[in-house]
């Protein structure tokens, strides 16, 4: 085999382990961080010393700068918060809806990664089940400051939804469904004021 060759396939292999499905733009650009982390993966082995002892593994490249992160869905919920100070709603809806689906995605793998170790190992199994919950409660926080973005934008068509959804995920008696529920009062959408049990009436 030359080594032309050898090097086109080692180079299929390590591109084809980190091709994602996204769908938003902004996130295509993620392939070129992405991939030498994932070459990194492929080519780290454990070595073994001479008295038998495997030393541990090198740690792969950090995500923490890449968009594809708590960090960097964070970083695009700051960047919103900046739009709209500037009353540029546009950028905010953009910035928002990047986060809101970086969120997501990492809520899904983390939830999938909880799944596969349970039962296996419940230390690791532990650990991404809260990675899934906390992506998820960042999800639906971007989620709600998109919907009042749109109120600002005066389109209540696209901040319903999106409320909706919020109630569903969070569940009324929750600060922020009942944040979304308020929402959906103000806009006219439903009649009557949700007040949680316990909570003082106001006469």
């Amino acid at each position: 085999m030359s080594t032309s060759f050898a090097k086109l396939r080692s180079f299929q292999f390590a591109f084809s382990t980190v091709m994602l499905s996204f769908t938003s733009a902004t996130m295509l650009t993620l392939f070129s961080a992405i991939a030498p982390i994932a070459t990194f993966a492929q080519q780290s082995q454990p070595t073994t010393s001479p008295n038998g002892a495997v030393t541990e593994m090198p740690r792969p490249n950090s995500l923490e700068s890449s968009v594809f992160s708590i960090t960097g869905g964070q970083r695009l919920m700051s960047e919103s918060m900046a739009a709209v100070s500037q009353q540029n709603y546009d950028q905010a809806v953009t910035k928002l809806q990047d986060a809101r689906q970086v969120f997501n995605q990492l809520s899904n793998f983390y939830q999938e990664l909880n799944t596969s170790f349970t039962g296996i190992d419940n230390r690791l199994a532990d650990g991404h089940r809260r990675k899934a919950l906390q992506t998820a409660q960042l999800r639906d926080e971007a989620t709600y400051q998109l919907a009042v973005v749109y109120r600002a934008k005066n389109q209540p068509e696209l901040a319903v939804p999106l409320l909706v959804q919020l109630i569903r995920s969070q569940a009324p008696t929750r600060d922020l469904g009942q944040q979304a529920y308020q929402q959906l009062y103000e806009l006219g959408f439903v009649d009557a004021q949700y007040v949680r049990p316990g909570a003082a009436t106001t006469k």
